[in-house]
């Protein structure tokens, strides 16, 4: 299997490419984003791309994918809906209608959010947004999945880029892995939802929008 990641730096997208690279069916793994992983290692390719909002001049190196995994995103602390919307939406649609024309068979795996508004009427700005990305990327002509987590637990050493979830995290740490266990289908870890990305992407799902405890489903089915 040939993988695409876009935001392999961020803390989701760090847990998928750990889990690619010590996946046995997976042959390459290419990772796209502002800035480089500084991983070294001969399955991953890396393209430093700073306009994420554009992807003119890479269609030579963006065909012939199995799975694409996305996993770029922002918080909207303190965005006006028209920015939010500018880097979450037409952000990831620019790229996904690239992709479903040149690997119409691809499975495509976007890390949306927990109590996103599929209705794109909510007074939950982000939820709105969130929900209108996901709907269109739903009607491109490839094999969609959004991805739904709530509370996510960093294993491995992975950190969130974001200095507030980051301390966030830190503060957290001693409870998360008896959250985890208390609160199995709400809480999940960098693994969980690494594996089971990858699990999507190799026997599809019954539900095109996996929530947290579907994740789960996945990598720990009952």
């Amino acid at each position: 299997m040939k993988v695409l990641i876009f935001g392999a730096t961020g803390m989701v997208g760090q847990g998928v490419l750990r889990e690619c690279l010590a996946a046995p069916d997976v042959e390459s793994v290419v990772a796209l984003g502002r800035s480089t992983t500084g991983i070294d290692n001969p399955m991953l390719r890396e393209i430093a791309h700073k306009d994420m909002s554009s992807c003119d001049g890479l269609d030579d190196q963006l065909g012939g994918f199995d799975a694409c995994f996305f996993c770029l995103g922002v918080s909207s602390s303190g965005m006006k809906e028209a920015d939010y919307h500018r880097v979450t939406c037409d952000l990831t649609l620019a790229a996904a209608k690239t992709l479903s024309h040149l690997n119409p068979e691809m499975a495509f795996i976007y890390v949306s959010g927990a109590g996103t508004d599929s209705t794109e009427m909510g007074r939950v700005m982000w939820a709105r947004v969130k929900g209108k990305t996901e709907n269109a990327l739903l009607r491109l002509p490839f094999h969609a999945y959004m991805f739904r987590p709530g509370l996510i637990q960093p294993m491995d050493g992975i950190k969130s880029k974001t200095s507030l979830y980051q301390l966030m995290y830190v503060l957290m740490t001693p409870l998360l892995t008896p959250l985890r266990r208390m609160l199995p289908n709400y809480v999940l870890s960098t693994r969980d939802i690494g594996q089971a990305m990858l699990a999507v992407a190799r026997f599809g799902y019954r539900s095109r929008i996996l929530e947290a405890r579907d994740i789960r489903a996945v990598v720990q089915p009952e």
